[in-house]
């Protein structure tokens, strides 16, 4: 369990290196959060956020939770802060949009020692996008602070790597989330380990499940998608692929949930001992590893990651669907 005040789980080591930095003022100008989704990426930079800007006189009590920064963090309301925001049709983090990020980010801060902004989703912003916020990085005003969050940094520009402190989240161990979830969320003991399991190491998405009943109904919804789609035809393949395609911002965390299925699935076609991740869908798992070969299943496994990955293209969304359905095997 942590020993600090920044309600961050599962990577006190991160906050640990954060924390040391604001103690001994060695404080970046920028920073590069990566991890899977929901593996609390979020929750670290808005900590993080609020503990550059807290008025506590003790840094070892950032972000106190009390002072005027630190409330206005809470509701969301602090002037000094910037969020980017993805475009609603394409799904893209646009040009547009982080160049007048850069604009506001140079201006001086309002109420605060620092003006921060938190750029989520920055593999979903393309070359020339990226390209916007170089300068800034170069020569950034000295009380300045960019922070990017990105599943991956694949499709992030070395240059703006090279620039920035990369700080690597990885997956939280199954029994830090179980006790994480009974200590800290009063979760039942036997629900906490089941969703310490399903989360695959996302803290972030166990904590929300465990706090939002619909979490798990959306996520069994998704993978009754795609378990029926094994049995359709193609007319009705490509008719779930025409739907899907109408939304998406949605699609990655749908990919990424099929990804671990596949991969649950190849496991058991290859009679490994490792144990699936989606314990609860255990049936149709079994069921389906007596129909399908582990060929099959391996190239199923490796077209949901390539669609992952054009979905940060410009790739059209309902063919690249309907590849994936050609491509997904028959039981």
């Amino acid at each position: 369990m942590n020993t600090h005040n920044w309600h961050v789980y599962g990577h006190d080591w991160a906050v640990d290196y954060l924390r040391k930095g604001l103690r001994h003022g060695r404080t970046r100008q920028a920073y590069l959060f990566t991890g899977t989704a929901s593996i609390g990426k979020t929750v670290m930079a808005h900590t993080f956020a609020s503990a550059l800007n807290c008025a506590h006189p003790s840094v070892d009590a950032r972000p106190c939770g009390e002072c005027r920064s630190c409330r206005l963090m809470h509701t969301g309301n602090h002037p000094d802060m910037i969020y980017s925001e993805l475009d609603s049709t394409t799904g893209a983090l646009k040009i547009e949009t982080l160049r007048d990020i850069m604009r506001r980010l140079s201006l001086k801060p309002y109420d605060a020692r620092h003006r921060i902004a938190i750029l989520a989703n920055f593999e979903k912003a393309r070359g020339q996008a990226q390209d916007a916020i170089l300068k800034t990085l170069e020569e950034p005003p000295p009380f300045a602070i960019i922070i990017l969050l990105a599943n991956t940094t694949e499709s992030t520009l070395a240059t703006i790597q090279s620039r920035c402190q990369v700080v690597y989240l990885r997956p939280v161990a199954s029994d830090t989330i179980r006790d994480t979830l009974i200590e800290r969320f009063g979760s039942d003991p036997e629900k906490a380990s089941v969703l310490a399991r399903l989360s695959g190491g996302r803290i972030g998405w166990a904590i929300s499940a465990a706090q939002d009943e619909s979490v798990l109904g959306q996520r069994a919804r998704a993978l009754e998608l795609l378990e029926g789609a094994l049995s359709q035809s193609r007319k009705d393949r490509f008719k779930l692929a025409e739907d899907l395609s109408k939304d998406k911002l949605a699609l990655r965390p749908l990919l990424e949930l099929w990804q671990t299925y596949w991969r649950d699935l190849l496991l058991m076609t290859l009679n490994s001992p490792v144990k699936p991740v989606n314990v609860d869908r255990l049936t149709q798992l079994e069921r389906f590893s007596r129909r399908l070969d582990s060929v099959g299943v391996e190239r199923a496994l490796k077209t949901t990651q390539e669609a992952m990955r054009l979905l940060d293209t410009n790739a059209n969304v309902r063919l690249l669907l309907e590849v994936l359905m050609l491509d997904y095997p028959a039981a």
